[in-house]
């Protein structure tokens, strides 16, 4: 989205649209799922569930971390991530409002 154009959408436009961004790639995909179903921190286990190379990981938990969809604590050497739960929800809750306006596939003009 080029940066002169955003102001041509509403604040919950660009927002939808950064929360969006985690699902943008299968990687962060992958990842979100992995620390949904852990149900806690991760740090280094997501190299070998994914198979991807660190430096990959590394820059997907940085794209989902600056969105704000999981957090970071340091302990000792290494980063623990898990999903934001206030951020979660807004990204729920505004996703939700989008589908469940959608009510019956034969209302469709095509």
């Amino acid at each position: 989205m080029g940066v002169t154009k955003i102001q041509n959408y509403t604040e919950e436009h660009n927002e939808i649209a950064i929360l969006g961004k985690a699902f943008s790639h299968p990687a962060r995909v992958a990842i979100i799922m992995h620390l949904l179903k852990a149900k806690a921190c991760i740090n280094g286990h997501l190299v070998e569930e994914l198979g991807l190379a660190q430096a990959t990981v590394s820059q997907h938990l940085r794209e989902l971390k600056s969105i704000g969809v999981i957090q970071g604590t340091v302990e000792g050497t290494s980063v623990s991530y898990c999903i934001n739960p206030e951020i979660w929800n807004v990204l729920k809750t505004r996703f939700e409002e989008i589908f469940n306006q959608f009510e019956d596939p034969a209302d469709l003009c095509c």
